[in-house]
């Protein structure tokens, strides 16, 4: 029988993985305001496009999280 939800620990650290690259998302995105090295602001560009399609596949997780006991 295949499950389709994750279990406690399954969505608790696909939520700490979210976090982690959200904030790397932020740290990247912010940076680039103020870097007056190109590469430099190619690279962190290219990180905030990689950081923004992980999180949308970490979201497609989300589904069968559990978040409930009784699930």
């Amino acid at each position: 029988m295949e499950n389709e939800s994750l279990a406690f620990h399954e969505t608790m650290e696909t939520h700490e993985i979210i976090n982690f690259k959200t904030i790397s998302l932020m740290r990247s995105k912010l940076m680039q305001g103020i870097c007056f090295d190109n590469d430099l602001k190619a690279l962190m560009e290219k990180d905030v496009q990689q950081s923004i399609t992980a999180i949308n596949e970490l979201k497609g997780f989300y589904k069968g999280a559990r978040t409930n006991i009784l699930q």
